[in-house]
């Protein structure tokens, strides 16, 4: 039995709370669950901020025992400080770094710069790079 820790979502239509639960991967959404770790209420309060309430404890023992985090609540334990930064996260921004080599745009091909011609001196010797 695969174990997943997901978001259940309760709360009334346009006013959505969510119950943060460890439940079998097969069970749906709203299913059966084996135990229920926190809430989380996306919408902000009178403060402005998002509600969100975990029990610690036992998150870090369903972890430990190999329960696989959805992503949103993989975000909400990373913002809780239990998990490192996702994927994404790490890398800076999406795509990774760019390849900024040029491309011919007749072959396809990547082009190779051309090597410079060594500077010329006043009398026209050509002078050595240091």
């Amino acid at each position: 039995m695969v174990v997943k820790i997901r978001l259940s979502r309760f709360g009334c239509k346009n006013k959505p709370f969510y119950r943060v639960m460890a439940a079998d991967s097969r069970s749906p959404r709203d299913g059966k669950h084996l135990e229920v770790l926190g809430y989380y209420n996306p919408l902000p309060g009178q403060d402005g901020g998002k509600r969100m309430g975990l029990n610690f404890d036992r998150v870090k023992y369903w972890l430990s025992v190999g329960a696989q985090p959805s992503d949103p609540v993989q975000r909400i334990l990373f913002r809780a400080g239990l998990l490192p930064p996702p994927p994404m996260v790490a890398m800076g921004q999406k795509g990774g770094p760019r390849d900024t080599r040029h491309v011919d745009p007749l072959t396809g091909q990547v082009s190779t710069p051309d090597k410079q011609d060594k500077p010329v001196g006043e009398n026209g010797n050509v002078e050595a790079a240091d």
